[in-house]
């Protein structure tokens, strides 16, 4: 299965949305929306912000994985 890196994250405050390129050798706990400045932490049960707001999961999770 090929991993994909591009992700777009959608703030659940202020609804923008931003394509990110996600980290491979590590989880990404914390993300700051550029246009409302809200900083976004995992939903509970997520690993990162890309499993809680991103349109695809992070690299480990996608590959079946632990984070």
């Amino acid at each position: 299965m090929e991993v994909i890196l591009q992700s777009t994250i959608t703030c659940p405050k202020c609804g923008h949305k931003k394509e990110e390129t996600m980290p491979t050798d590590a989880c990404q706990y914390f993300y700051e929306c550029e246009n409302c400045k809200i900083r976004l932490n995992p939903l509970q049960g997520d690993c990162c912000v890309y499993c809680s707001y991103g349109t695809l999961k992070c690299p480990p999770m996608q590959s079946g994985t632990e984070c």
